[in-house]
Order: structure tokens, then C-alpha cells, then sequence
């Protein structure tokens, strides 16, 4: 029988086997041949920081508090691979098409052929797989309003935070300076449009970007670490009525953030982007559904590049032990790769 990963209590994992179960009429069956992990939203339940805020309540838009008891949970975000079998209603593919789609870490899929986007040919399967990343980005870069000409900081790097610096580049922006504690991290996004890169263990970094700015600051501050130290840092980074947008998903911060002083002084206007919370700020000509068709077209117009953020690449019989890794020994990895 075929295998999953499952994560089944904090910080433990699982492998089990499962049922492919069978093709329904407008369903597609797919051979997993590479994944990608999501590190930031797979950690908040692999570490557990996100089980007490409970589920989300969309009618009163608040997390009822009540823990969640998962019996088990599938970690894997994103996986490629090729159809081999597609249902009687099926007619956009067929066996032998390759396919890219939201998943789980697993050997084969069964789901509807509607949720599949078809893998050109010439197209990475790593560019591919940072289509996730990439539509947090882009929403987070147009939430921020990134304009011609602006000077951009983005804090953590990370597969979605390297993914904002390609897309400030993208919209004009003039100066992008990335800002991680990871050596790895910081040499990708140099690799990848960051006209500089800090490390924020090394130094005052939002110190060091006013002064690398003529001391005005940065015009938009895009804050991807999901840490206290980022979100002050870039507070202290942004100019002033900048804007500061906060796109990760932390768990609680500790006491410190200090927002009677630069957050005070500089009056920035804060926002909160997720790109998957519809209506969107720009509703109704932007939805998140537009948001994929426009990282689809820079994907396949090769705008995007994955091959540099989708590292190391695992076996997957080796994954159990290497997913670790991420929550352990973050500095080894930007976005974590499965090869079937």
C-alpha cells in the first residue's frame, strides 16, 4: 500500500498507509514524483504554538480558543508528478500529462482535475512548486503598495520572503535589501534580485538601512520572519509614513515590542496581508484567484525562479528525519524538497 507522512502531535510524525481509494468521473490520479514543504504555517502546528488559538470561527472572524485535537494532520504543501488515470468527465488530461497541485506529503493523489495546473514543458518543477510562496508574495507586495522607484526591506527569507524580493523587483521597486540571520538564505536572495542583504544577528539592522537609505528609510518594510526582533527592526527600518506589512504567521510574541518609539515617532501605517483572505483590498478586481493566474503566467514565462529557494532535496524515504530539520537546523534549509 502506498505511504504518507502525518504529523500526529507536536514535534512527532508518522508514517502510515492509506487507501488511494478510486477515480471519480471528473477526478485524476497522479504519481507524486517531487513536494515542497510550507515551513512557516507546517511549523505553527508541528511546534504546537498554533494548537491553542483553536479553530477559526468565519462567521464571528476569531479563533474560538478551544485546542485542537487532531488525530493527525498531513504536512507537504505542494507536489508535481503524472497523471495516471483520469476520470470518464476528464477532458483537459490525460495519462501521461505532468501536473503540479496542492498536497500532501504522498506517493500518489486522487483529486479533482480542476485543481491541477498542467507543468509546461521547459517549466521547473522547483519554479513550479514556489507557486504557493509566490501568491502570498505578490499579495503582501501589492498589499504594500510597492510602487516605481521605492526602496523595499523585507525581513526573514524564507520561502515566501525571498519570494517578496523577486516580486518588489518585479514592481519596480529600486533598492530591495533582505535581511536574515541565515548565511544560506541571504546568498539566495542576492542571487535573486536583493541589491543587499543584512544579517540582523550581525548588526543594527534598521540602523543600517536608514543609513543605506541617505537615513530617510525604507518606503515599504515587508516583515517574513515571524519573530519579535524583525517586526521592531522593521519599525526602526521603515521611513517616515511608510508602510509596514506584516505577512507571517507567528505565534505569540513575548513581551518587549516596544511600540511607543519608532512605530510612534514615524507613524507608519501598518498592514496585515494574507493573500488567501478574501475580499482582498482590491476587491472585486483582485481576488485570490487572480493572484494565481498572474504567478501562473510568470511561472511559465520562467519571471519567477524556485531552483535556488527549493533546497536541500530529500528522498522521500528519507523525509521523516529531514522535515526535522526545519523545526532543528533551519539554517540548512530554504524551502525543503521531496524527490519520489
Amino acid at each position: 500500500m502506498p505511504k504518507e507522512l502525518v504529523g500526529v502531535a507536536p514535534g512527532r510524525l508518522q508514517w502510515r498507509e492509506y487507501e488511494d481509494g478510486p477515480v471519480g468521473a471528473g477526478d485524476v490520479r497522479v504519481a507524486a514524483e517531487h513536494a515542497v514543504a510550507k515551513h512557516g504555517t507546517e511549523m505553527s502546528f508541528f511546534k504546537g504554538y498554533a494548537n491553542p488559538r483553536g479553530s477559526y470561527d468565519r462567521d464571528l472572524g476569531l479563533f474560538t480558543g478551544e485546542g485542537r485535537t487532531d488525530a493527525g494532520y498531513g504536512v507537504g504543501n505542494m507536489f508535481s508528478g503524472t497523471v495516471v488515470e483520469a476520470g470518464t468527465a476528464v477532458t483537459d488530461l490525460s495519462a501521461g500529462d505532468r501536473v503540479f497541485a496542492y498536497g500532501t506529503f504522498r506517493e500518489s493523489h486522487v483529486l479533482p482535475a480542476d485543481r491541477c495546473y498542467r507543468l509546461e514543458a521547459g517549466v521547473s518543477w522547483k519554479s513550479a512548486l514556489c507557486l504557493d510562496p509566490a501568491v502570498f508574495a505578490m499579495g503582501a507586495v501589492r498589499d504594500g503598495n510597492v510602487r516605481l522607484g521605492d526602496r523595499v526591506a523585507v525581513f526573514g527569507l524564507g520561502a515566501i520572503g525571498r519570494s517578496v524580493v523577486q516580486m518588489a523587483r518585479l514592481a519596480g521597486a529600486s533598492e530591495v535589501l533582505a535581511v536574515d540571520p541565515i548565511a544560506l538564505r541571504r546568498d539566495v536572495a542576492s542571487r535573486t534580485g536583493a541589491t543587499r542583504t543584512l544579517d540582523p544577528s550581525a548588526c543594527d539592522a534598521g540602523r543600517q538601512i536608514k543609513l543605506a537609505t541617505g537615513r530617510a528609510g525604507v518606503d515599504v518594510a515587508l516583515e517574513y520572519s515571524g519573530s519579535l526582533p524583525g517586526l521592531q527592526q522593521a519599525f526602526r527600518a521603515v521611513a517616515f509614513g511608510g508602510t509596514v506589512v506584516c505577512g507571517a504567521y507567528p505565534g505569540p510574541y513575548p513581551a518587549g515590542l516596544d511600540l511607543g518609539a519608532e512605530a510612534h515617532f514615524n507613524r507608519p501605517n501598518v498592514v496585515f496581508s494574507r493573500a488567501c483572505s478574501d475580499p482582498s483590498r482590491d476587491h472585486p478586481r483582485w481576488d485570490e484567484q487572480r493572484l494565481y493566474r498572474a504567478c501562473l503566467r510568470l511561472i511559465d514565462d520562467h519571471r519567477l525562479d524556485g531552483d535556488a529557494v527549493v533546497q536541500p532535496v530529500v528522498r522521500f524515504a528519507d523525509l521523516a528525519e529531514e522535515y526535522r530539520k526545519i523545526a532543528d537546523s533551519p539554517e540548512t534549509l530554504v524551502k525543503l524538497g521531496v524527490d519520489y
